[in-house]
């Protein structure tokens, strides 16, 4: 492909990514004021000032349902929904009440739109057939698991109506791969593997600790992740690096003693940093490791 087009797409794709980080962004508070609803009908304790604040996004028919503040609850206008321009424009505060809006919307869109051009960037086939048909789906799945990322960092919670999507996204682009493999015994295998890395060993720390060391929500990410990388080993390098990030991260604290050894850290948002560093460079580092593999 002419280098231009490639430029010009990677740059349009890239845009895109941006819109659709503002979209995740919303919808995550969106997803946020439906849980605090069922919670409260459940006759569950909830948060009474974060449920002042998210219950007008609830009820609303689609046609009604436009963006607001969060804090005054006007409904914006186009020019305060341009990705990172109208952050930046207006010192990321609302342009109505001056409320601060905070930094995980304009990151989102830098982050999203950056995940978006890279992908385009270094896709290793080529845009035609079923190569096309994998990027789109790769690009779509991309969009849930940051709500995911998200919900499970601010929540510690991953919720269905978002990790279902991307598990079905999972399973349309390991779909296609079996069309185009020559070895469908080995690929099963090797899928099969990545399965029971990403998704089967949550499973059964799950059923061993009844859920106290681990989440289901873990279980059926790591099934999603693992019908992307349909390699065992990549599987296990995206494992790998999620305890590493972990152990980084929650270390220092605990020497320092500001952190609870019983202290429960979201392990969602882990797994999905480990997952896409692995898909970016994972083959890479595998072939630099183990080079007759």
């Amino acid at each position: 492909m002419d280098s231009c087009i490639m430029i010009s797409m990677t740059v349009g794709i890239g845009l895109l990514g941006a819109v659709l980080g503002s979209f995740a962004g919303a919808q995550v508070w969106r997803l946020r004021a439906w849980q605090l609803k069922q919670d409260k009908a459940a006759g569950e304790k909830i948060d009474a000032a974060e449920w002042k604040k998210l219950k007008p996004l609830v009820g609303k028919k689609l046609k009604q349902d436009r963006s607001q503040c969060l804090s005054c609850h006007h409904d914006l206008a186009w020019k305060d929904l341009i990705p990172v321009f109208s952050w930046l424009r207006f010192g990321g505060k609302c342009r109505y009440c001056k409320a601060k809006i905070g930094y995980t919307e304009i990151l989102l869109e830098l982050g999203l739109g950056a995940l978006f051009a890279l992908s385009v960037w270094f896709w290793p086939e080529s845009f035609s057939d079923l190569g096309l048909l994998r990027v789109v789906v790769w690009l779509s799945a991309l969009v849930p698991l940051t709500i995911l990322f998200v919900y499970d960092l601010r929540w510690s919670i991953l919720p269905d109506i978002a990790m279902w999507p991307f598990v079905a996204l999972g399973g349309i682009f390991v779909a296609t791969r079996f069309i185009t493999s020559s070895d469908i015994v080995g690929l099963l295998m090797t899928l099969s593997g990545a399965v029971a890395i990403l998704s089967g060993l949550y499973l059964v720390l799950y059923a061993i600790s009844k859920g106290e060391w681990i989440g289901f929500g873990d279980v059926k990410l790591g099934l999603g992740l693992a019908l992307f990388l349909a390699d065992w080993k990549l599987a296990f390098l995206c494992l790998f690096a999620a305890n590493l990030l972990g152990t980084l991260m929650v270390l220092p604290g605990m020497v320092r003693g500001t952190l609870d050894r019983k202290a429960k850290v979201p392990f969602g948002p882990l797994l999905i940093v480990g997952f896409l560093l692995t898909w970016f460079i994972g083959p890479e580092i595998i072939r630099g490791l183990f080079p007759l593999i």
